[in-house]
């Protein structure tokens, strides 16, 4: 099993303040990259979870924020938004600050979820909002939690330039294929 995966996962059950900043930065990006896959593991699988609740009409993706974002905006200004705009701006709001709290051992795993699902349930308002949305909202949250824990573990290892480079380009990655094949896709 990968070093990063068994890094990451013994981190995420005990969060620390421990950091590993000292690494040359090609061992940080080489972390990156294998975070960076990790991140996507998880958000194919549960998108397919989250597909069938679309599928069933349960709820509705064509309403959702990114929908609206790909249709109001070039595909340049869409990817300045999703790959540089939004990973500063929720880095700064949610993973520059945790260092701040590693003061408090005893508290600061609780602290660092919290943060983590902070940062997932800014996405529900991506969604139409309604309570169908909030009973299914852990679902629906669910990557963007987990991704938030992935940026956690890269802000505190690495540094938050890092998390921010993460962060930058999964949402990069993630609308790349909307951004050059929306057309073909019927989006």
């Amino acid at each position: 099993m990968n070093k990063t995966f068994i890094d990451i996962i013994t981190f995420l059950k005990a969060p620390n303040c421990e950091s590993r900043e000292s690494l040359p930065i090609k061992q940080k990006l080489i972390v990156v990259l294998y975070t960076l896959c990790f991140s996507f593991i998880v958000a194919i699988s549960l998108g397919m979870l989250i597909s069938v609740f679309d599928h069933l009409e349960i709820i509705d993706m064509n309403k959702h924020a990114n929908s609206e974002l790909f249709e109001n905006f070039s595909p340049i200004k869409v990817l300045f938004l999703v790959a540089i705009v939004a990973p500063v701006l929720e880095e700064l709001i949610f993973r520059a600050p945790i260092t701040l709290f590693c003061k408090y051992n005893r508290q600061f795993k609780y602290i660092f979820y919290a943060f983590a699902i902070a940062f997932g349930y800014v996405h529900l308002f991506n969604f139409e909002i309604h309570a169908l949305i909030i009973l299914l909202s852990p679902i629906l949250v669910l990557p963007q939690i987990i991704l938030g824990m992935f940026l956690g573990y890269i802000r505190i290892k690495l540094g938050l330039p890092y998390s921010i480079l993460l962060h930058g380009l999964y949402n990069g990655i993630l609308s790349a294929p909307i951004l050059l094949f929306g057309d073909m896709l019927g989006v």
